[in-house]
């Protein structure tokens, strides 16, 4: 073989060679990749398998928040007054949608929102794996969201606080925000009180972000206490009915009205116009949320004369037979002159506070003195915190200068020169209409009388009582005989305070009263703003609406009736009256 021919052959040999080395090679990468993937999968499922577990638990297990329930708050008979009812909120995922797709125009259709703000909402947030779309739905809204089927789209279970009365108890519920938290009313008051605590649990999900299976439960959801609140809802609808009516038919500014119970203190009622629905607060304005009953402060007028006149006969120094000289139907105090509508002459102490003479309560005072009236006013609460809690209460003023001048001490008497909020003021009709004692007021519901304190004798209480039963017999107060029953009360008329001073042409009609009188059962303050009609005096706009009120109030406590049907009907004012 020639040498050229050995060359070939070991060229072959060597090209052979290394052919089935690389291919020995190859294969022998390949076996050992295959027994190291092998062993990988022995090792993922059989040793060490919670590896893989615990990555498909990142992928599929979430802890989600259990909503608490807020606490329900009720009337005192067990009615809803505030509820918190099931809905779904619906939110978006931004990294799994597109903000092109175009079935996003009927999903900003559904859910009443803007088509191109929420496009541009997804561009923005397209890094992010939470925005809400829509919080807090119905139900049937969500599913039918849901049913189109959008990637990105998810829903969650919360509540919502609906208010089944609405307007009528707007004032005295108040509301939450959007997030359950109390913004007015009782629902801020007590917010800590109804606030529940979330809880936490575990759920498993599927890709599309939907609840598989509740694992575990981390904590458990406290929910929040409720609330029985002294309200009768039934009296609350009629205050409320009957407040409205002669707010609309006197074209007046708003009003107020307040019933108390005389043996608890607890508030049955408390109505304000102008009102709001706190389910729809598309159109609701500033002015419209204040408790008036409780916020807004003015002089109570003539409605203070019993009060003064208790004082009196406390002193000693008068009796029920006592008379007072009023001619000649006026005083000067300086440049300030103190008038009655005419000249009564001699009056006995029922007659000044029947007829509502200036003159006569102010020639009282003068007598005793302003420490001795002011004392009174302070010892049924006049100028303190009525203590019932609701965020808002203005406290008033009541006045106490190191030395009384004469036309401060008339003033006092008749309920200028100082100031109530419509509560307060029923809190003195109370301590006049039980005997004497001073309970606190609450707004919560109580189980039992709670202790009060003398602050008035039996006596003399019981001595003003009569008076009042006068008034509103043959006094001013006559259109406030509620139906067939007995009642006592007095009359105010008051100018109101603008911002240059006193108001020529605006008043306050204000009556507060008590009935039945021999055994009185409540106590109820009405007060009207600005009536336009013609007739603003207390005798001629309140007095009315605390006769119809009470008269249906008391037949709805079952309260049994005292007067014949005679004897029923509602007198009218007599010319020249005035309260």
């Amino acid at each position: 073989m020639s040498d050229q021919g050995k060359r070939t052959t070991w060229g072959q040999r060597v090209a052979a060679g290394l052919a089935a080395w690389r291919y020995g090679s190859v294969l022998g990468v390949f076996l050992i990749v295959v027994a190291a993937l092998g062993w990988r999968l022995v090792d993922l499922h059989v040793v060490d398998n919670e590896f893989l577990r615990q990555q498909g638990d990142v992928r599929t297990i979430r802890v989600e928040s259990i909503d608490a329930h807020r606490g329900v708050v009720t009337d005192r008979h067990g009615e809803s007054l505030a509820v918190s009812t099931p809905v779904h909120t619906l939110w978006a995922n931004p990294s799994e949608m597109d903000p092109d797709d175009p079935r996003l125009t009927h999903l900003a259709r559904l859910l009443d929102i803007s088509e191109a703000r929420l496009r541009q909402r997804l561009r923005t947030y397209a890094s992010r794996e939470f925005i809400y779309l829509r919080r807090k739905v119905q139900p049937d809204l969500a599913e039918r969201a849901l049913g189109m089927e959008l990637p990105g789209i998810y829903s969650r279970q919360e509540y919502r606080r609906y208010y089944p009365a609405g307007e009528v108890t707007a004032h005295v519920v108040g509301f939450t925000n959007i997030d359950e938290n109390g913004q007015e009313g009782i629902e801020l008051a007590y917010n800590a009180w109804l606030s529940g605590e979330s809880g936490r649990k575990r759920v498993l999900k599927d890709n599309r972000g939907r609840v598989i299976k509740d694992l575990t439960l981390i904590r458990e959801a406290r929910p929040g206490g409720d609330l029985a609140l002294s309200i009768d809802l039934r009296l609350q609808y009629l205050a409320y009915r009957e407040l409205k009516a002669v707010v609309g038919a006197h074209g007046a500014r708003g009003g107020t009205l307040v019933m108390l119970d005389v043996d608890t203190g607890e508030v049955l009622a408390m109505v304000n116009q102008e009102s709001y629905n706190p389910n729809d607060r598309s159109q609701l304005s500033s002015d419209r949320l204040r408790n008036k009953a409780i916020t807004d402060l003015f002089e109570p007028g003539s409605t203070m004369k019993p009060v003064t006149m208790a004082a009196a006969l406390e002193s000693g120094k008068y009796s029920h037979n006592s008379t007072i000289d009023t001619a000649p139907g006026y005083r000067r105090f300086g440049r300030f002159t103190i008038r009655d509508s005419r000249n009564y002459g001699v009056m006995g102490l029922t007659d000044i506070i029947a007829k509502s003479s200036n003159v006569g309560i102010s020639r009282i005072a003068t007598d005793l003195g302003g420490d001795v009236i002011r004392d009174l006013y302070a010892r049924l609460g006049i100028g303190q915190p009525t203590g019932i809690g609701f965020p808002g209460e203005a406290v008033g003023v009541l006045p106490a200068p190191p030395k009384w001048r004469p036309v401060e001490e008339a003033t006092l008497s008749y309920g200028y020169g100082m100031s109530v909020n419509a509560l307060q003021l029923a809190q003195a009709y109370m301590v006049l209409a039980n005997g004497g004692i001073r309970y606190p007021l609450s707004l919560l519901k109580v189980d039992e009388r709670p202790p009060g304190e003398r602050v008035l004798s039996e006596d003399v209480s019981f001595q003003v009582r009569n008076m009042l039963r006068e008034a509103v017999e043959n006094g001013t107060g006559k259109r406030a005989q509620p139906g067939f029953y007995s009642a006592g009360g007095k009359t105010g008329t008051v100018h109101l305070v603008g911002k240059g001073g006193y108001e020529d042409s605006q008043y306050k009609a204000i009556f507060a009263g008590m009935a039945p009188i021999d055994h009185p059962r409540i106590v109820t303050v009405v007060a009207v703003d600005a009536p336009q009609s013609g007739e603003y005096y207390g005798g001629e706009v309140a007095a009315p609406v605390f006769a119809r009120v009470m008269s249906d109030a008391l037949r709805l406590l079952n309260v049994k009736p005292e007067l014949d049907v005679g004897d029923a009907s509602v007198s009218q004012k007599t010319p020249g009256e005035r309260g």
